[in-house]
């Protein structure tokens, strides 16, 4: 009997039996127990739990980046759609002959013109029929296929034109609202605005008219769906 038996056996016969000891080839060698087994094969599977979860954001936080256009797409849609009728209706009356537009649209043009102090319409600057005559020819045409564009949806055809909008727009607008807020409005043969209230009523006016080109231009230029660059592969 090896010493390690010997030993089990006097303990056994005081009640301090050893479990977890046994006797091979005449050298004692401790066996290990479950638990400090289990304990020892438990970190490798924390890595992989930590990996999956990882996968799986990343491919949420990528699916998210492709969504995230789409609100703006039907704010943009809906600036577009709204855009027509307001073209042809109302601006497009500072450059036909009176007589064209109904009575009812011009009298909706000069009430809007003596509400909210807006003289250009009614008597529109040179520099101004300009803007009015690129809103007619280039814009006006453009509005449509910007509508089809944004309501479909993950149309990325549509990033250079709308660039090419967006950019021609806003430099327009900030000519038109700085003539707003510091022209002279008192020698105008229609009524402007003469306080800084007035001034900044009529400027929220025009103001929308600036920023959602600047949040197309922005969207366009720095959005992940838009502005992917696919890599060609080399031959």
């Amino acid at each position: 009997m090896c010493p390690a038996s010997r030993e089990m056996s006097n303990n056994r016969g005081n009640g301090r039996g050893r479990p977890g000891a046994a006797c091979s080839r005449g050298t004692w060698h401790p066996t290990p127990s479950p638990s400090s087994s289990s304990s020892l094969q438990a970190p490798a599977a924390a890595p992989q739990r930590r990996g999956g979860a990882g996968g799986r954001g990343g491919a949420g936080g990528a699916a998210m980046a492709a969504a995230c256009p789409r609100w703006r797409e039907r704010l943009f849609a809906l600036y577009f759609l709204s855009h027509i009728p307001i073209t042809v209706l109302i601006d497009l009356q500072a450059l036909l002959p009176a007589g064209l537009h109904p009575p009812s649209l011009t009298e909706l043009l000069q009430w809007y013109a003596a509400t909210f102090k807006d003289p250009m319409m009614l008597q529109p600057p040179e520099w101004f029929k300009a803007f009015i005559y690129c809103e007619a020819l280039l814009q006006l045409p453009f509005f449509p296929v910007a509508v089809y564009a944004f309501l479909k949806g993950g149309c990325k055809w549509i990033r250079t034109p709308a660039i090419i909008y967006s950019t021609h727009v806003a430099t327009t607008l900030f000519a038109i609202l700085a003539h707003i807020l510091f022209h002279d409005f008192s020698k105008s043969k229609h009524l402007g605005p003469q306080t800084q209230h007035e001034r900044l009523v009529l400027l929220s006016i025009y103001l929308p008219y600036l920023l959602i080109p600047l949040l197309i231009l922005f969207t366009m230029l720095y959005n992940p769906y838009y502005n992917h660059v696919e890599k060609r592969k080399r031959k």
